[in-house]
């Protein structure tokens, strides 16, 4: 049968070099879906990464699917892009979620699909619906009625095991049969159905056990040593953030534990690959296009990046950094950025005052911060944008004040060396709201309520709005509120996700309207014994730790770096 091809689709299929196309007959065959449009979903290096490893198994045949593009409201088929088909005829709808706030996409998708949103009203000869993704390895009980398989862990470690072990007999078949299966055999496959939650009467868990022969514990799968495992670009598109850029994970994790932050924790131990591996990658993209991307949580931590960047000096092509320190500017670093003629670099000291990148362990001081600016301008990068949190734990006014203090520092610094190059560029402050993550040492605490969040950015527009060249952006308060309400909901919170799809993403409807109370995910400072939602998942973390980096903070003590080999510390390695 001939499928007629949606136009937005041919126009971005039309400019991909690297699609995979197999024949229909003689596979699974597998619907990846990123619940976002195609623009924010190809600007993902692990979705272009599950893609390519789900198309590397033989019998395995994976095409792309997105968030339409324009009219998401109105009624539309979800189709993929190299064949057209609609994502209901394939054997597998395979979700990769980043972020908490595209779960209601997912809603939307599967309704547009013509699909049940729901697993249980799902039949057995629907799609099997699963899910992945780092959204879904801290914490997937928002969406959990929603999906009837999470792979919790890194997609080279679990696609394997899951496809060899999973009976294609079985699919549309006899799904109980098949998720039972895959359960018990496979470490990092979690079933929501198998499980059950109990509740407190004051609305905390009180326990969360499986109601079949599963375990009571799900272990997030790793690769210990990705030396030899690289991980690219598997198709380049103009139709990117990063256009036609080829993209290199250097590295996975970070050693640095800053105590908001996921990456360092849910990645742990930290590991960075070969420079002999990522010289090949660096040669394979610069067959195809002059610009490459290095990626990661700590490219600048990378051991050989100084070896790296001379390759790169002596190679036409320009390259870019997703993220490096204001501590780790060599000048090999440099010269790379001045050869790629970089024109904007990203500081992100994320914090004001010493005192608060001690709480959160930062391990940059403001000199390091108005070095790098110094050091950057005279080297030719023009603009500077900065990254700031607010909403920390145990911040003050004090604090945000301190925010508009060192941008003036900075634009001070900014101007002397801008004038020795003759040319004035501009400085970018953006300003976003802190949302307490799973599996981080300030899990247990409450978020600023909006009214603050507020208050606290027009503390710093006010102060920087008459500094010339310098703009603030800040994020929107209630936008971080429901990031947090998913990011460390329960169960019961499908139901406002439920709503939400509803109410076509009226929020402030949805809010407004449910029975259940928000405010008790979002504004509510958890205890050290609380049962948390994502409990079941084993990290390898200790919460121990987890509990002693938070009291930490508390009294603004910092914490070294992860050694990043074998120690009995956090835990991870001695579970490993």
């Amino acid at each position: 049968m001939a499928w007629k091809t949606d136009k937005a689709h041919k126009k971005f299929a039309e400019s991909e070099i690297g699609a995979i196309r197999k024949d229909w007959a003689g596979h699974i065959k597998i619907a990846l879906v990123y619940p976002n449009t195609y623009h924010v979903g190809m600007s993902n290096l692990g979705f272009q990464t599950v893609y390519h490893l789900l198309n590397d198994i033989n019998h395995v045949l994976c095409e792309r699917s997105f968030l339409p593009e324009k009219n998401r409201r109105a009624s539309a088929n979800i189709t993929t892009i190299e064949s057209g088909r609609p994502i209901s005829d394939f054997d597998i709808i395979a979700f990769s979620i980043s972020f908490e706030n595209d779960y209601l996409n997912l809603l939307t998708i599967l309704s547009k699909a013509g699909l049940p949103t729901h697993s249980c009203d799902r039949k057995d000869h629907h799609p099997l619906v699963i899910a992945g993704g780092v959204a879904c390895f801290l914490n997937p009980e928002p969406v959990a009625p929603f999906i009837d398989c999470f792979l919790i862990g890194e997609a080279e470690g679990i696609l394997p095991a899951f496809f060899s072990t999973l009976p294609p007999e079985l699919l549309n078949r006899d799904k109980e049969s098949l998720l039972k299966i895959l359960a018990r055999e496979i470490p990092g496959v979690y079933v929501p159905s198998f499980y059950r939650a109990t509740y407190n009467p004051d609305g905390t868990i009180c326990s969360f056990k499986p109601v079949c022969d599963v375990p009571d514990k799900i272990k997030r799968i790793y690769v210990k040593d990705i030396s030899n495992v690289a991980t690219c670009s598997s198709i380049l598109t103009p139709h990117t953030t990063f256009e036609q850029t080829f993209l290199i994970e250097v590295g996975r994790g970070c050693p640095h534990g800053c105590r908001f932050c996921t990456a360092g924790y849910i990645y742990r131990p930290p590991r960075f690959r070969s420079l002999s591996l990522l010289k090949k990658c660096i040669e394979q993209g610069s067959l195809l296009t002059d610009r490459i991307g290095l990626v990661g949580a700590a490219v600048s931590d990378f051991p050989d990046i100084v070896e790296l960047c001379s390759q790169v000096h002596n190679m036409d092509i320009r390259i870019s950094f997703s993220s490096f320190r204001a501590d780790a500017l060599t000048p090999e670093l440099i010269s790379v950025l001045r050869q790629s003629k970089v024109k904007t670099a990203t500081i992100a000291p994320d914090a004001g005052s010493e005192r608060m990148r001690k709480v959160i362990n930062k391990g940059i001081t403001e000199e390091n911060v108005l070095n790098a600016t110094e050091i950057l301008v005279l080297n030719g990068i023009p603009n500077l944008k900065l990254y700031f949190m607010i909403g920390l734990p145990t911040e003050t006014m004090d604090d945000v004040e301190a925010v508009v203090k060192l941008c003036k520092q900075i634009k001070n610094n900014f101007l002397k060396s801008s004038r020795i190059k003759k040319h004035i560029g501009e400085i970018t402050v953006s300003l976003n709201s802190f949302v307490p993550k799973p599996f981080t040492p300030f899990q247990w605490v409450a978020m600023d309520d909006v009214p603050t969040l507020k208050k606290k950015i027009l503390l710093i527009r006010k102060g920087l709005k008459n500094v010339p060249n310098v703009r603030v952006k800040a994020d929107v308060p209630r936008q971080a509120y429901i990031q947090d309400l998913l990011s460390r909901g329960d169960r019961r919170v499908a139901r406002i996700l439920s709503s939400a799809c509803l109410n076509n993403g009226n929020w402030a409807k949805t809010l407004k309207e449910t029975d259940l109370n928000h405010n008790f995910y979002v504004l509510r400072e958890r205890s050290f014994d609380e049962l948390l939602p994502w409990d079941f998942i084993d990290h390898g973390i200790k919460k121990t730790f987890l509990v002693r980096e938070y009291k930490r903070a508390l009294h603004a003590k910092i914490s070294s770096p992860c050694p990043m080999d074998s120690c009995d510390i956090c835990g991870v390695c001695e579970k490993g």
